[in-house]
C-alpha cells in the first residue's frame, strides 16, 4: 500500500515511479535471459526430457523447444513457441501425428547421428529426416525459431543435416520458405491444425503448385479452395495486398533447382508470423500485446476457386457477381445463378482456327490471371514474340508478360478455357506499379483484318521476286550437280561381277577384302553385339578410322531388297541423332552395311545394367530423351522422305563417344511420300514389348506407331528396367501397368530408378513420365506427334492429363504365356494382359 500511496501523491510522481518501475522490470527481464542456465543446444551426450521439464532457449530468448498439451493434458507434444509472448503460440510441432501419452517424452540424437523423439516404451515417436549420418551432432534452436540438426565444428555453420524449417506446420516464420527443393522433391508446405485442441494435419494446407507458370494454391484435402494467381515480380496477380512494405520484404524464386516463396523482417524488432488455420490464411503482427490479424485470405466471395467458371469474371459488388468476360455470353443464359455459374461462360462469336486474318487479342487489364495448370512460360521473349506464337496455336487462348517491372518481360500463355478470373480493385499508384495486362484470343475489328491483308500483299510480291530469281538459278544448279555426279562416280569402285551393280546406291562400295582385314577375318575379340538380322564388328581401316559392320547372317529373314532399302534410307538422312552409313558391301551370299563406330555401345547396355546405370545421371538421361525424340522428328517431318522406323527400341539407340543417341537399324523402315502417314501390312515385324497394339494385331502402322514405341524407350529410361518381361512382385503389372498405378497413387517417384536419386530434376522426371503415358494412349489419334512431343520436352507447350495406357490391362494371367509367340525379326502376337 504505501507504493500505491507516494504514486497517488503526484502526477509527477506517477511519472517518475513508472519510469522507474518499467526501467527495473526491463532490466530483470534481461537478466533472468542473460543468467538463465537453459541453453540452445544439445550435444549426442544430453537430451531434452519432459518429466525434467527442460527446454532449448534461443540465444536472443525469442523462441523455445519444450513439450506442451494443447488439448488433453495426457497428450504431449514436442514443439517450438515463442519465449517472450505470454500468450503461447506454437509455431511448430514435431509429432502432430503421433502424441506422447504422458510426460516420458525425451529428444536425443541417438548413435546414428539421427535425431529422435523416444515415448515411454523407448520406443520412436517421431524422428528427423535427415540423409546423412552425423559424426559429432549438435541440435540448436537459432533465433529464427529453426530447429537445426548439425555437424558441431562445420566451417559453414548453415550446413545444416535437417532443420524444422524444412518440414513446417501451421506457421510461416520469417525466413521460411514456402515452395519445393526440385533438387531432392522435398515440398514446403503449411498444413492446418485438425482443431485448437488437435495439431495433426487438417483438410487446409497452403503451397506452391509446380506448373510452368507456378502459383501459390489453398488446397482443401485435394481440391483447389483459392489460388493466388502467379508472381509477376511485384505480387501475386491476385492478392495486391501480399506484397512488399516497410515492415516486411517478400522474394519468390524459381529455377531449375528450387520454387519458393518467403519473406523476411525489415523491422526487426517486430514479430510476425503467417498460420494456416481451420478456415483461412492469415497474418498477424504483435502489436499492443496482443496479436492484431493485417491479411486473411480467401478475402471475399470471389477468392472461391472457379466460382464462375470458363470465362467468368467475378467482381464482388455486381449482381450477379459472376460477369461474363468481354466477347463472351453465359453458357446457359436462363439459368444464370449462383447454383448454375460453374457453367460459366461461352464465346459470343465462334473462332475459326483456318482463318488467322479474322483473329486477334483484346487487351484486359485489373485481372486475376486465370488458373496457370495449362500454361506455358519463356522468359526471354518479349511481348510481340509471345503475341505471334500464341497467334500461332490454335489452342492458345491467351498471353501476359510474366514480369511486369520494368516495362515488362517475359511470355506466358494459356492454353484451354480460362478458368478462376476475377476483378481486382487497383487505386492510386497501384493502378500503375502493379497493373498486368493479359491478352485475349478474340474476333480481329475490322481494322485488323485491313492490316493483316496488306501484310499478305507484302508477302506475295517477296515470294514472286525469290521465284523469279530461283528459276534463273535453276539451270547453273542442274550443270553444277552433273558435274559433281560425275566425279563421285569416277571415284566409287564396284566389282562388276558384285551383286546389284547396276543399283545406284549413292554411298561408297567396299570389297569384302577391306573389310576382313578391318576386322581380323571377322574375329571374335572384335564382336560387339549380334542381333536378329547377324552380327556386329568393330574394324579400323588402313587410314585408322574405326568402323562398325553389320554382317547379315545368312539365316536371316532380311533379303537382298531390305538390305538395300536400309542402304538407300541411311544415305539420304542426315541427321545428328541419327547413325552415319559410311559404305556397303555386297559379294556373293555376303551383305554387309559399315557404320561409324559408336564406343559406348546400345543404350539398352547402360540403364538395364546396374552396375553402368550409375554413368547416366538425370541430366545425361534428358539429354538422350531430347536427342531420340529430334532424330524421330527428322525422320517423321524434317528429312527429304517421311520415314517410320517401326523398330524403335533401347537397343537400336547408339551412344557415341560424348553420350549423344543416335537411332540405328533401318532394315524394317518404311518410306511414305507426300502426306501419307500411316500403312499396313501382312508381316508384322519389329521386338516385342515396343509395338503399338493397332500394329501388333492388325498390321497398321504410322508415325503414331513410332510415338508409341517412344513412350516405352521413355519408361525404360526413366525406369531402368526393360518392359519385356518385367512383372512387379507385389501387385504383377508389366511395367506400363505398375507404372500407371504409382501415377494414379501420387507416388511417380517410386518409379524412378534409384540411381536417379542424388541427380534427378523433380519437375523435368514427372513431365517425362507425363509425356511417355500421353504417348501410349490405346487410340493413335490420342498420341501426339512427334514435334509436339519436342515441344513439351522442352516445356514449350502446355500438357494434358493422360488417359489410362494401352499397355495397362491388368494383372499377370497364368496362361498368358501360352497365348503368343515372338521372334526377334518376326512376330506373331496375341495380346494378353499387355505384356
Amino acid at each position: 500500500m504505501g507504493l500505491t500511496n507516494m504514486l497517488d501523491k503526484s502526477s509527477k510522481n506517477r511519472k517518475q515511479w513508472t519510469s522507474l518501475l518499467v526501467f527495473l522490470s526491463s532490466n530483470l527481464l534481461l537478466f533472468s535471459f542473460v543468467s538463465s542456465d537453459t541453453a540452445d543446444s544439445i550435444t549426442q551426450s544430453q537430451s531434452l526430457s519432459d518429466s525434467k521439464g527442460t527446454t532449448l532457449v534461443s540465444k536472443d530468448g525469442g523462441f523455445v523447444l519444450g513439450f506442451f498439451s494443447p488439448g488433453n493434458p495426457n497428450n504431449r507434444y514436442l514443439g517450438i513457441w515463442y519465449h517472450n509472448i505470454p500468450i503461447r503460440t506454437v509455431v511448430w510441432v514435431a509429432n502432430r501425428r503421433n502424441p506422447i501419452d504422458g510426460s516420458s517424452g525425451m529428444l536425443m540424437v541417438n548413435n546414428y547421428g539421427k535425431l529422435v523423439l523416444l515415448n515411454q516404451n523407448s520406443t520412436v515417436a517421431w524422428s528427423a529426416n535427415s540423409t546423412k549420418e552425423a559424426r559429432n551432432p549438435i541440435v540448436q534452436l537459432l533465433d529464427s525459431g529453426n530447429l537445426v540438426l548439425r555437424e558441431e565444428n562445420e566451417e559453414n555453420p548453415e550446413n545444416y543435416l535437417w532443420q524444422s524449417f524444412d518440414y513446417p506446420s501451421d506457421t510461416w516464420l520469417p525466413g521460411m520458405k514456402v515452395g519445393w527443393d526440385l533438387r531432392t522433391g522435398l515440398e514446403r508446405r503449411l498444413t492446418a491444425w485438425k482443431s485448437p485442441e488437435d495439431p495433426s494435419p487438417g483438410e487446409l494446407s497452403w503451397g506452391i503448385e509446380l506448373h510452368d507458370y507456378p502459383e501459390i494454391v489453398m488446397k482443401k484435402g485435394s481440391d483447389k479452395f483459392f489460388r493466388t494467381g502467379p508472381w509477376n515480380g511485384r505480387v501475386f496477380s491476385g492478392v495486391p495486398e501480399l506484397r512488399a512494405t516497410p515492415v516486411y520484404d517478400y522474394s519468390f524464386v524459381s529455377n531449375k533447382d528450387e520454387v519458393y516463396f518467403t519473406f523476411h523482417m525489415i523491422n526487426t524488432s517486430l514479430i510476425s508470423r503467417a498460420v494456416m488455420n481451420q478456415t483461412q490464411y492469415e497474418r498477424y503482427i504483435w502489436v499492443d500485446r496482443k496479436w492484431k490479424q493485417y491479411l486473411y485470405l480467401p478475402k471475399d466471395n470471389c477468392d472461391n476457386y472457379n466460382l464462375c467458371g470458363p470465362y467468368g469474371n467475378c467482381i464482388i459488388g455486381e449482381s450477379p457477381v459472376c460477369q461474363c468476360v468481354k466477347g463472351f455470353k453465359p453458357k446457359s443464359p436462363d439459368t444464370w445463378n449462383p447454383d448454375k455459374w460453374s457453367k460459366g461462360c461461352i464465346r459470343s462469336t465462334q473462332l475459326s482456327c483456318q482463318d488467322k486474318d479474322k483473329i486477334g487479342f483484346d487487351k484486359f487489364f485489373g485481372y486475376k490471371l486465370p488458373d496457370t495448370t495449362y500454361s506455358w512460360v519463356n522468359l526471354s521473349m518479349n511481348l510481340e514474340e509471345c503475341r505471334v506464337k500464341c497467334m500461332n496455336n490454335c489452342t492458345c487462348m491467351a498471353y501476359s508478360n510474366t514480369d511486369i517491372r520494368d516495362g515488362g518481360s517475359g511470355c506466358a500463355m494459356w492454353f484451354g478455357d480460362l478458368i478462376d478470373i476475377r476483378q481486382i480493385a487497383l487505386t492510386g499508384q497501384d493502378t500503375n506499379s502493379l497493373r498486368q495486362d493479359v491478352y485475349i484470343r478474340m474476333p480481329a475489328s475490322e481494322k485488323e483484318v485491313k492490316d493483316k491483308q496488306k501484310m499478305k500483299v507484302i508477302i506475295v510480291v517477296v515470294v514472286a521476286i525469290a521465284v523469279v530469281l530461283g528459276v534463273l538459278l535453276i539451270p547453273y544448279c542442274i550443270c553444277k550437280r552433273r558435274n559433281s555426279r560425275e566425279k563421285m562416280e569416277n571415284n566409287v569402285m564396284i566389282d562388276q561381277n558384285t551383286e546389284g551393280q547396276s543399283e545406284d546406291l549413292e554411298v561408297p562400295f567396299f570389297n569384302l577384302t577391306t573389310i576382313a582385314i578391318a576386322t581380323d577375318n571377322f574375329s571374335n575379340n572384335n564382336k560387339l553385339g549380334e542381333g536378329g538380322f547377324g552380327i556386329v564388328y568393330k574394324g579400323t581401316l588402313t587410314d585408322g578410322q574405326e568402323i562398325a559392320v553389320k554382317r547379315l547372317s545368312r539365316s536371316s529373314t532380311q533379303g537382298l531388297n531390305e538390305f538395300k532399302n536400309e542402304v538407300m534410307l541411311i544415305a539420304k538422312l542426315q541427321h545428328r541423332n541419327l547413325v552415319r552409313l559410311l559404305g556397303y558391301c555386297i559379294e556373293g551370299v555376303e551383305k554387309m552395311l559399315i557404320y561409324e563406330y559408336m564406343p559406348n555401345g546400345s543404350l539398352d547396355s547402360f540403364i538395364f545394367d546396374q552396375t553402368r546405370a550409375k554413368v547416366l545421371g538425370w541430366s545425361m538421361r534428358f539429354n538422350i530423351i531430347c536427342g531420340i525424340a529430334k532424330g524421330l522428328l527428322y525422320l517423321h517431318e524434317d528429312s527429304r522422305l517421311r520415314i517410320i522406323h517401326r523398330d524403335l527400341k533401347a537397343g537400336n539407340v547408339l551412344l557415341d563417344s560424348k553420350m549423344n543417341p543416335k537411332i540405328s537399324d533401318f532394315g524394317m523402315a518404311r518410306i511414305f511420300g507426300g502426306d501419307q502417314t500411316e500403312g499396313n501390312t501382312n508381316r508384322v515385324v519389329g521386338t516385342y514389348g515396343y509395338m503399338a497394339p493397332e500394329y501388333a494385331i492388325d498390321g497398321l502402322f504410322s508415325v503414331k506407331s513410332d510415338v508409341f514405341s517412344f513412350g516405352i524407350l521413355l519408361l525404360e529410361i526413366l525406369s531402368g528396367k526393360r518392359n519385356r518381361g518385367f512383372f512387379h512382385p507385389s501387385d504383377g503389372l508389366n511395367l506400363v501397368g505398375h507404372a500407371w498405378k504409382l501415377w494414379k497413387e501420387g507416388k511417380p517417384l517410386e518409379l524412378i530408378d534409384t540411381c536417379l536419386n542424388d541427380s534427378c530434376i523433380l519437375l523435368e522426371i514427372v513431365r517425362c513420365l507425363r509425356i511417355s503415358f500421353l504417348c501410349l494412349q490405346q487410340h493413335p489419334e490420342d498420341r501426339p506427334n512427334v514435334s509436339s512431343v519436342v515441344m513439351m520436352l522442352h516445356g514449350e507447350s502446355s500438357l494434358l492429363e493422360p488417359g489410362e495406357p494401352a499397355s495397362f490391362v491388368g494383372k499377370r494371367s497364368p496362361s498368358s504365356s501360352k497365348n503368343q509367340s515372338s521372334s526377334t525379326n518376326e512376330i506373331t502376337i496375341t495380346l494378353i494382359e499387355g505384356r
